[in-house]
């Protein structure tokens, strides 16, 4: 889409309807469902989830009966547990997929002592300096940096995603991150950095040359400062609604938009919000987020 000589496009992410995280949530929903709704809410393409083929033969048809394109897809490296050789494998043919799926963004988080998946394990939020040495830190940006430039060779920009329950999860870590590499790109993830008591607004003029991707999703504040309060799992914060799309929620994505226009960001905003599609109707919401996303961005 483009108004005003700004060139973005809208794309959902298909946890809206089915988690990746927590596979119970969504579970029952079809493939195709999810497609030919995001179809529906008039989204221009996807992002992968755990549903998707990872077949470019298979994926690229499916994609086309309902008019979308392949965003990019997720890609969990563990470059503190194991050695570059073996990362750099399974990059490698994640790489491959994507590239034939003609996406232009691959999306990485570090994984190695990831809590979020568990829901006995609290999210930590303070006390945070000493998750990892010195030694573990220049480990962890040298393979980042070099897992960039494969990208880069195959066309594709490859873009950091702080989350929630990882060892790069607030404003500080991505500072960090982003010092100690060349390379690596920032996806500006809206929820979770509001989760982590991160203005995505700061960190969006702080790194804004580094920005090559976008989720856009919403918190309800209330499930934030309880799940702070309670010491609760990120699972937990999930499952009591702690994300929304935009257009509901605390969070004013105005702002954000008007400063990603005037930076000339251009590629895909992606909605998402990890919900409980028995409780948040998956069709609604997309269509919620799309139209928010639209009318603030001026597309």
């Amino acid at each position: 889409m483009q108004a005003s000589g700004w060139q973005v496009q809208v794309g959902a992410n298909p946890i809206i309807w089915s988690n990746d995280d927590f596979e119970d949530l969504g579970g029952d929903i079809p493939l195709e469902r999810c497609l030919e709704e995001m179809h529906a809410a008039g989204y221009a393409g996807s992002e992968l989830g755990h549903k998707f083929p990872r077949s470019a033969d298979t994926l690229a048809p499916l994609l086309r009966r309902f008019d979308l394109q392949l965003v990019s897809g997720w890609h969990s490296t563990n470059l503190l547990e194991n050695t570059f050789a073996e990362e750099e494998k399974r990059f490698g043919a994640h790489l491959d997929f994507l590239a034939r799926m003609g996406c232009k963004v691959v999306i990485v988080a570090e994984c190695s002592r990831r809590i979020y998946h568990d829901p006995q394990q609290p999210l930590v939020f303070t006390g945070r300096e000493d998750l990892l040495s010195e030694a573990e830190w220049l480990r962890l940006t040298k393979g980042l940096d070099a897992l960039a430039r494969m990208a880069d060779q195959r066309g594709l920009h490859l873009v950091y995603h702080q989350h929630m329950g990882t060892v790069i999860q607030d404003a500080r870590e991505i500072d960090r991150l982003m010092t100690m590499t060349q390379h690596v790109r920032l996806l500006i993830d809206t929820g979770h950095l509001l989760f982590a008591d991160a203005e995505p607004l700061r960190v969006l003029v702080k790194h804004r040359l580094r920005v090559g991707h976008v989720h856009l999703k919403n918190v309800r504040p209330d499930v934030v400062l309880r799940a702070r309060a309670e010491k609760q799992s990120f699972a937990w914060a999930v499952r009591a609604g702690v994300f929304t799309v935009p257009g509901d929620g605390g969070y004013d994505f105005a702002p954000l938009l008007k400063l990603l226009r005037a930076t000339g960001y251009a590629g895909w905003l992606v909605v998402e919000a990890e919900q409980d599609p028995r409780r948040a109707s998956p069709l609604h919401n997309a269509k919620l987020g799309r139209e928010t996303v639209l009318h603030l961005a001026g597309v």
